[in-house]
């Protein structure tokens, strides 16, 4: 091996071999130039008809008619492109704050750099929690056990260690399953440490292959098959009514190619070629909010589904408590205190080198603890120079438990610390006083005892137990037998006082708050009863063992708290909750986390997670508490809120006036407005929607979550439609009749009078109350006025008469002006009834 990767990279010769291998993806982003880009937004077929239609103009001398239809194309594909490149490239630096890392020895020392960035030859550092960043081969290893099921289907975790070899190899094993001294992209950190070389990195990697050779689409989110859904809704009405137009129009022998014209603006008019436009700026527009409010969205698809959350299921530490162990007691096995307790508990979590937890911060008093404990542990810190590492039996989350093997000068020490009820079966003794005697059945009870009052206060507790060892040259989880009892530790984790204010305001909002945690029943009873959870049914971990799948899908609905529960067990409830119609959301930061974090609708971890959690998460919470993730779930909800308000106008007065344009082409000597005209309409309309993702969202709409109805937008189409219609045909009758209009008129008065009710429509439907009294965005307000004022002012224009427009008397003005306000009155009566049951 070349010394200089033994002893790490230098800068320059990393940014060398990334220019020459590429970033480190295993399936590398495509990323499409803007020009690409730009052009992919013509291959739309109704954008690709319109364009047909501007070139065949130009062939048959049409030339004012092509331009307008070309021009109208490139305004509309302009806008689309750069409102949706500007929140893209929003949601691109909210994704990079969330980045994984890696720890790399560059230029001598070690830096946490983005993973992407790392090249073959890297020396990296691992430890527990860390995503594997490639694929390397291992030059140390203390206890280290990689988590690699998502490569070998193994369920559980291997132990690696480095494999005997002159020269460490240039490319990956091509087994993953027999590579006992490599560690691979895409598994993760268990327990334990080590140090390795980089072999491959990107699509060179074993998982870089696997990526290439399959491409799977993530699963559909609700949002994404509502979106779908609303589309084909949209499409087979714009399908029917522009082949009806075409052949009506075919059959009055007008022009083919004005009917072509006619068939095809009418389409367009019908279609919501704005909705991924407006979709991706209001998404986008709630990330950056969000973030302001310390939620970072690392997909926006997932930002929707966050609005729909109506369950959340969260850990308990660091949710309603404040995360931070605090050390209160040190007890031996008859409840007295005692030093040697606490020296026991000390040197296993001084030398153990497998997850870090909150409570082995506490005990090495490396976390905050309130100053009588400081005082206590600073006059009498154990001195454990005397002591040196033999082995360590690494905790996991089945075994509840953790061993160091440790020497003192011949002699060997096996010291255990873990949960009571994991620690005390492997028992044979207890030390008291420092005597040892037999821990039989009566003093066995009344550990159980002491264990369960102090569990019932609110108090975590843990075990700690020791044996004398003989040497040999490894130690396994078998070797936790026999034990002495030394004693108990304490510690304190109180209720947040911002916890039971947060689980009501959620509450409110419509989202039930669920604690799944692997604490004790009683602790967990007592906490969670101080900030106001139901605790008059709490399911442990043993009781949902021998329960049926169907049976928790009843009892996970009315169960507030789950103890003692692992990290499988929490998967089973997170489904069967989702069995049941219910958005499920999970709040989590462990390694243990991820299964959970995969499961649920939208997963939810912190920035300071292990990098497993926050690879698997959807949403990062920069800041760990209920308060701020309740407000992003509001910011989700105005997002969807938005997004709907645009797709109840397109399907409302604009379906109406594309419906009226059909029929009224059946008794006209001529088109009811030309194809310009209405392409200019349809501008004018898609322009004046732009700024829906800056508006305000009522209260009545976030109060509860909110999930895709397409119904509801049917509906719209159905009532509302239809009364935009009857007015179009009221307003033919005035034209025709009163007014004995002209065909130049006519374009002229419909053209206003359908932009008018298109457009001021927004500010009907885009509340479920009074609309007087919720008040829009200033931009939207201020885009559709300008909008409605430039439909009135273009008329009286020098660009009328290319357009095919005239002036429109006084007298017609106001009878337009009376028209459209009784319009709008007559679209709130309507609205109002089909949105009482939904959004009151």
């Amino acid at each position: 091996m070349n010394p200089l990767e033994l002893e790490g990279l230098t800068s320059q010769e990393a940014q060398r071999r990334l220019a020459q291998v590429g970033p480190n993806e295993p399936a590398p982003v495509r990323r499409m130039s803007g020009t690409l880009r730009f052009l992919l937004l013509f291959a739309n077929p109704l954008i690709a008809i319109l364009l047909v239609a501007s070139l065949i103009s130009v062939l048959v001398g049409d030339f004012v008619n092509a331009f307008i239809i070309a021009a109208m194309v490139l305004l509309s594909a302009a806008l689309n492109f750069i409102q949706t490149a500007r929140s893209e490239r929003a949601a691109e630096r909210l994704r990079k704050e969330v980045a994984p890392t890696a720890t790399v020895f560059r230029d001598g020392a070690w830096e946490e750099i983005a993973r992407r960035d790392v090249v073959p030859g890297d020396l990296i550092r691992l430890s527990a929690g860390d995503m594997v960043p490639a694929d390397a081969w291992l030059l140390e290893s203390k206890d280290l056990h990689v988590q690699q099921a998502a490569l070998t289907g193994e369920s559980f975790p291997v132990e690696k260690e480095p494999e005997a070899f002159s020269e460490v190899p240039k490319t990956s094993p091509s087994d993953p399953a027999d590579a006992r001294g490599a560690v691979f992209l895409g598994t993760s950190v268990v327990s334990g440490a080590g140090k390795a070389v980089v072999a491959s990195t990107g699509p060179r990697t074993v998982f870089g292959g696997i990526a290439s050779r399959l491409s799977v689409r993530a699963p559909e989110t609700e949002f994404e098959k509502g979106t779908r859904k609303f589309g084909l809704l949209i499409m087979r009405a714009v399908f029917f009514l522009v082949l009806f137009v075409l052949a009506v129009n075919l059959a009055l022998h007008r022009s083919p190619m004005e009917s072509l014209l006619f068939a095809v603006a009418l389409a367009v008019g019908l279609t919501p070629e704005f909705l991924p436009m407006i979709t991706t700026v209001t998404l986008g527009r709630g990330a950056l909010r969000m973030s302001r409010r310390k939620v970072i969205v690392k997909r926006l698809e997932a930002m929707q589904n966050f609005g729909s959350i109506d369950i959340l299921c969260s850990d308990k530490t660091g949710t309603i408590t404040g995360g931070e162990m605090m050390l209160t007691e040190h007890l031996d096995p008859c409840g007295r205190k005692s030093e040697r307790t606490f020296l026991l508990a000390y040197l296993n979590s001084f030398y153990e080198t497998g997850i870090s937890n909150p409570l082995d911060r506490a005990i090495k008093h490396k976390a905050n603890s309130n100053p009588l404990d400081e005082a206590i542990l600073s006059h009498d810190r154990p001195d454990v120079r005397a002591y040196t590492k033999v082995d360590e039996m690494p905790f996991d989350f089945e075994r509840r438990r953790q061993s160091v093997v440790l020497k003192k000068k011949a002699a060997r020490l096996l010291i255990t610390k873990g949960a009571p009820e994991s620690v005390l079966p492997a028992c044979s003794r207890y030390e008291a006083n420092g005597h040892t005697q037999e821990l039989d059945a009566g003093m066995r009870a009344g550990c159980e005892a002491l264990y369960q009052e102090l569990s019932a206060k609110g108090f975590r507790m843990l075990a700690v137990a020791y044996a004398h060892v003989r040497p040999k040259a490894a130690y396994r989880v078998t070797d936790e037998r026999d034990l002495v009892l030394a004693g108990f530790l304490i510690f304190a984790d109180p209720p947040l006082v911002s916890a039971a204010a947060a689980i009501r305001a959620l509450g409110r909002d419509g989202v039930k708050v669920k604690i799944l945690t692997g604490d004790g029943e009683q602790v967990a009873r007592h906490i969670c009863a101080e900030v106001g959870l139901n605790i008059s049914a709490i399911l442990t971990g043993a009781e949902l063992e021998r329960m049926t799948d169907a049976a928790l899908t009843h009892v996970a609905e009315q169960t507030d708290v789950f103890a003692r529960v692992t990290p499988a067990q929490k998967t089973r409830i997170i489904l069967a909750l989702k069995s049941r119609g219910h958005v499920v959301g999970f709040l989590g930061d462990g390694i243990n986390d991820a299964p959970s974090l995969h499961a649920a609708d939208v997963g939810i971890s912190v920035s300071n997670a292990v990098d497993v959690s926050k690879d698997a998460a959807d949403i990062i919470l920069l800041d760990r508490s209920l308060g701020v993730l309740h407000s992003g779930i509001i910011e989700g909800r105005k997002a969807f809120g938005n997004v709907m308000k645009y797709l109840l106008m397109g399907t409302s007065s604009n379906f109406g006036n594309m419906f009226s344009m059909a029929g009224a082409s059946l008794f006209l000597p001529y088109l009811p407005m030309l194809p310009t005209q209405i392409l200019l309409n349809n501008f004018l309309y898609d322009l004046a929607q732009v700024t829906i993702p800056t508006d305000n969202v009522d209260k009545t709409f976030i109060h509860k979550p909110r999930r895709w109805d397409v119904r509801l937008v049917r509906n719209f189409m159905i009532y509302i439609g239809p009364v935009s219609s009857v007015y179009d045909f009221l307003t033919f009758f005035i034209l025709l009749k009163v007014f004995n209009a002209s065909e130049h008129l006519f374009h002229t008065s419909w053209f206003v009078e359908s932009l008018a009710t298109q457009t001021l429509v927004i500010f009907v439907i885009r509340t479920a109350g009074n609309p007087l009294r919720s008040r829009p965005s200033r931009a939207l307000a201020l885009t559709v006025s300008l909008i409605v004022l430039s439909a009135l002012l273009i008329p009286f224009s020098p660009v009328a008469s290319l357009l095919g427009f005239t002036p429109l008397p006084f007298t017609l003005l106001l009878i337009l002006g009376a028209m459209i306000v009784t319009y709008l009155l007559i679209v709130e009566f309507v609205k109002r009834r089909l949105m009482r049951r939904l959004f009151l």
